[in-house]
Order: C-alpha cells, then structure tokens, then sequence
C-alpha cells in the first residue's frame, strides 16, 4: 500500500492514518505531495486530484490502483484488511466508544482546531494563553476533550485511551501535538496521557519526520514570520 500525505509538521489529517500504520507495523511507502498551495492550479492540487476527486490527503493506495480517502474511511479499511492486528479496541463496548469518539473528532472541535492549527516544530505557549483567553468557543472545545479523555482513561484504566493503542489515539495525535504547541492547560492526568501518546512509536517517528522537513509556509503560519 502506498499513503499519500502532506506536510508533516503541519497536515494534521495526514498524520493519523501514517501514526496508525506505523504504530501497528502494517507495511505501507509513503509519498509526499508537498504543500505549494492549494489553488486549483497547484502542483498539490494536480498529484491529489489525479487519485481522489476530493483532492486532499491523506490517500490510501492499494497495489492495483484502488484508492480509499477520509481519515475515517482508511481506519476502518485498513482495520477490516488486518483483522488480527486489532486497530480497534477488542471489546465490543469500548469498540463501539472508540468509534463515536473518533466519529466526534472527525466532524467537531472546529474552533480548537481552526484557533490552533497543527505545527509541530513551534513553541507557542505566549499565542495559546492570549488566544485561548479571547475564543470562549475554543475553551469550550477544550473543555469537551479533556473531559472525553478523562472519561476514556478512567474507564479503561489507561495506558492510552481504550486500554491498549487503538485507532482513536492515533486519530486524536494531531490534538495532542497542538496542545504541546501551544501549551493549552490540562489537568495531570490527561498531562500524562498527552506524554504517553507523544512518546508512542507512531507518532514519535512522526514528529522526528515533522521536525526534518524544515519547511515554512506562510499560508499555514497564522503566528510566526519565519522559523527564527
């Protein structure tokens, strides 16, 4: 299988079916459609719309040129193909959790997200506490999360959300990296988790690909002028 994805310090969608794959040790190449822009006439444009007519990333890519796009759609493909590997959690209810939590990262948390875009190489804090303190939706949206993990780990007792690493702590790794970035106020215990799934297989050899790339893109740098 081939993974076509993004920048990685900055496509957060991107990251969450890279950190899966690599976490779980399913074999996939990895091809970067790097971000030039995203104007219909962008070299991105071009190499993503030649495979999905959604013409984002990431885009899983079988052997025989099948394609499958969504965060959401290429989890459950790739959980379906390597059944033995348990991507999801294995009990039933915890399963059934994981996706709604999942199902809820997919389609919510826009205020988080739009306010603190993912950038891994960044230290933010001083941007997170002044942006933080004027958008009460984004302290709302705070708020949700810290609660849905609270919930999650106290449930399953931990390590990671469900228990043992499933899909929804790789679909939540973009969060954890904007909390790191711009040091968003949690309580310890979710302080904790936030350290686990950083030092994780995936997404540790995410961040180390994310920190190489070296790349500055003003289009995706609401708060910096350059890398200094």
């Amino acid at each position: 299988m081939k993974l076509l994805i993004g920048n990685k310090n900055y496509s957060s969608w991107s990251m969450r079916p890279w950190v899966m794959l690599t976490q779980f040790d399913i074999p996939f190449e990895e091809v970067m459609a790097r971000f030039d822009s995203f104007e219909a006439d962008s070299r991105f444009k071009a190499t993503v719309g030649a495979l999905s007519p959604a013409g984002k990333v990431p885009i899983l890519v079988e052997d025989d040129g099948f394609a499958v796009w969504d965060t959401l759609a290429i989890a459950e493909y790739v959980a379906e193909k390597f059944p033995a590997r348990a991507l999801w959690p294995r009990d039933a209810k915890r399963r059934a959790r994981a996706r709604s939590v999942c199902a809820e990262m997919h389609s919510g948390f826009g205020a988080l997200r739009n306010a603190f875009g993912m950038n891994i190489e960044a230290a933010l804090p001083e941007v997170g506490a002044r942006v933080l303190a004027g958008n009460a939706d984004a302290r709302a949206d705070l708020a949700r999360m810290t609660r849905l993990w609270q919930e999650a780990l106290a449930e399953s007792g931990g390590p990671y959300l469900f228990g043992e690493y499933s899909i929804a702590d790789a679909y939540f790794a973009p969060v954890v990296m904007r909390m790191r970035t711009y040091a968003l106020p949690v309580p310890p215990d979710v302080a904790a988790y936030i350290e686990r799934a950083v030092a994780a297989k995936g997404t540790a050899a995410w961040i180390r690909g994310a920190l190489a790339e070296k790349d500055f893109l003003q289009f995706e740098e609401p708060y910096r002028t350059s890398r200094d």
